[in-house]
């Protein structure tokens, strides 16, 4: 396991051991990593952060069209040897997503039930002396939202 910010460790650690994941990536809203564990190459770790960042972007502005106020807040598909999970939450230091890969050895339920832990006992560890910012978020929006209309025009 690798992360960015050390309080970080011993909820993922937890999260890890109950789930049974084996592959776990924690980001920014902008996919900025901030821990990761089970991936073998920075740019697998690069990619998954991307698209899951896109992804769940993507879902939200979905969400937003068909008027739903709750969102489409997790996107998860369980094939028969291996499951994703990936899903934004919120932090004390603003919003993060996670993206799980797990195995035969857990289920979507039980990776629900974990993974609300982890978020609580996360909430519970982050430092609260240093500012709620999101490194890159205000500019990808942004950039992003100009990228759309730029392609498909207008609004």
């Amino acid at each position: 396991m690798r992360v960015l910010e050390p309080w970080v460790e011993a909820p993922l650690a937890e999260f890890l051991r109950e789930s049974a994941a084996r592959l776990a990536l924690i980001t920014t809203a902008s996919g900025q990593v901030i821990a990761q564990h089970g991936f073998t190459r920075s740019l697998d770790v690069m990619a998954a952060a991307t698209l899951g960042a896109g992804i769940l972007a993507t879902t939200g502005e979905l969400a937003r069209m068909v008027d739903s106020p709750e969102g489409f807040r997790v996107v998860v598909h369980q094939g028969q040897q291996r499951g994703v999970w990936l899903a934004g939450f919120d932090t004390p230091r603003g919003r993060w997503i996670a993206l799980v890969v797990f195995g035969e050895a857990s289920t979507v339920g039980l990776v629900r039930l974990f993974f609300h832990r982890f978020v609580e006992r996360l909430a519970a560890a982050a430092p609260r002396s240093v500012p709620v910012r999101e490194v890159l978020a205000e500019g990808f929006e942004r950039e992003l939202d100009a990228s759309l209309r730029s392609l498909f025009g207008g609004n």
